[in-house]
C-alpha cells in the first residue's frame, strides 16, 4: 500500500510545506491538497511541487462545477509539467451546500457531467481537436449558442503524460460503479473495511466489467486518522467532530450522501439522531452520539498490532493507498508515525 496523507496547513500553510520534505524522507508517497471554500488547491499543488522531489501531488479533490472541462485539463497537465510527471488530478462533485452557496452555480447531474469531463480531459491530454458533444458539454460551442466562431483546437504544449492519473470521490452506487469504469482511482469517505464489501461490491464489480483493458488497477484510496502506542484508544474521539458535521450536517434532511453511507453501514439510527441533533444546533451532541464502534473501525489508532491488524483488513478489503492524518504534536511526530505505518503496511 502507498500512504499518503491530507494536507493540513492550519498552523500556516509554508511551514506545512517545509515539513512536507521531512515526510518524503520518512516514506510518505504522496500528498492530497484539499479544496472546500478555501484557498485554491492549484496555486498551492503548485508551491508542492517545487519543493519536494519524489512526492506525487494530488488535488484532493477539485469539484466539477465551476471549472471548465478543458481549463480542467489544462490544469492537471500543467500540474503534471511543474512536477515532472507526478501529478493526480483528483475531482469530485462536492455537494449542493458548497457549489450553490459559496460560488452560486446550480448543482445539476454530478454523474453525467463526471464521465464527459473524463473524456474531454484525456482528449486534451491526447493533445487531439478538442470535439465533445454531450448532454452537459458542448465543444466547440454550436455556432446558434454564440458567435459561431469558435472551431476545434488542441492543446499547444506538449503534456507529459497523456495519460494523467484521475481519482474521483464518490460514495453513490451509480458514482461508484462509473468510477470503476472510468478513472484510475477511487477515494471513499469513511472507509469501513468490514462493510465496503455489502455496501460497495456490486457497483465496483459492475464498473470493472466494463472497465478499458488499458486501464490500470483501480487505486483504492481510504482515508484514515493513525496514531500508533499504548494508551491511545481515546484519540478516536478527535475524530467525532467531522464525523458529526458530514453524517449531520452536509445537506438537509434526505438529501446528505454521508448520512445516507452511515445508514447503509448499518448504523441507521444513530444517524437519524445525529442529524437531528446537528440540525437543531447541537453540535457537541451530535458529535457525542457518533458511535465509538464506527470510529474506531475507520481509525488507524491503536497498539501496534492493533493498527496491524486494521491495516490487514483494508487490505483485504482492496485498499491500495492509504492516506492518513498522522495524530501527533510537531513535524517529527508524524514522520515517526509516517515510517512506522509504511513498514507496517508493507509486512502485511
Amino acid at each position: 500500500m502507498r500512504i499518503g496523507m491530507p494536507l493540513n496547513y492550519s498552523g500556516g500553510f509554508k511551514e506545512t510545506v517545509d515539513d512536507l520534505a521531512t515526510y518524503e524522507k520518512a516514506g510518505l508517497d504522496i500528498v492530497y491538497v484539499p479544496e472546500a471554500y478555501s484557498f485554491d488547491a492549484v496555486s498551492q499543488m503548485g508551491f508542492i511541487a517545487a519543493k519536494t522531489e519524489r512526492l506525487e501531488i494530488a488535488s484532493g479533490i477539485l469539484q466539477i462545477y465551476t471549472r471548465t472541462p478543458t481549463l480542467t485539463a489544462m490544469t492537471a497537465a500543467g500540474m503534471d509539467f511543474v512536477s515532472d510527471g507526478r501529478f493526480t488530478l483528483g475531482i469530485g462533485a462536492s455537494g449542493p451546500q458548497v457549489i450553490e452557496g459559496f460560488h452560486g452555480v446550480p448543482y445539476h447531474a454530478p454523474l453525467g457531467r463526471t464521465r464527459e469531463i473524463v473524456d474531454i480531459c484525456r482528449q486534451v491530454w491526447r493533445r487531439e481537436k478538442v470535439e465533445h458533444s454531450g448532454k452537459h458539454y458542448n465543444i466547440p460551442l454550436p455556432a446558434e449558442q454564440g458567435t459561431g466562431l469558435g472551431k476545434p483546437l488542441k492543446l499547444i504544449n506538449h503534456p507529459v503524460r497523456e495519460r494523467i492519473p484521475i481519482l474521483i470521490a464518490a460514495i453513490g452506487p451509480k458514482n461508484v460503479e462509473m468510477v470503476a469504469e472510468i478513472a484510475e482511482g477511487w477515494e471513499p469517505i469513511f472507509f469501513l473495511p468490514e462493510r465496503a464489501g455489502d455496501v460497495w461490491g456490486e457497483p465496483l464489480a459492475a464498473g470493472k466489467a466494463k472497465r478499458d483493458a488499458s486501464l490500470p488497477p483501480l487505486d483504492v484510496v481510504a482515508q484514515a486518522p493513525l496514531a500508533i502506542g499504548e494508551g491511545l484508544e481515546d484519540l478516536v474521539d478527535f475524530v467525532r467532530p467531522m464525523v458529526a458535521l458530514y453524517v449531520g450536517g452536509m445537506g438537509a434532511k434526505g438529501k446528505n450522501f454521508y448520512n445516507n453511507l452511515a445508514r447503509r453501514y448499518g448504523y441507521e439510527a444513530e444517524a437519524e439522531e445525529i442529524q437531528n441533533l446537528y440540525l437543531d444546533g447541537k453540535k457537541d451532541e451530535a458529535a457525542a452520539a457518533v458511535p465509538r464502534d464506527l470510529l474506531e473501525k475507520i481509525s488507524l489508532i491503536g497498539t501496534e498490532s492493533h493498527v496491524k491488524e486494521r491495516l490487514a483488513a483494508m487490505k483485504e478489503a482492496g485498499v491500495t493507498t492509504l492516506n492518513v492524518t498522522p495524530f501527533a504534536g510537531d513535524a517529527p511526530g508524524r514522520a515517526k508515525l509516517i515510517e512506522q505505518v509504511k513498514t507496517l503496511a508493507e509486512d502485511i
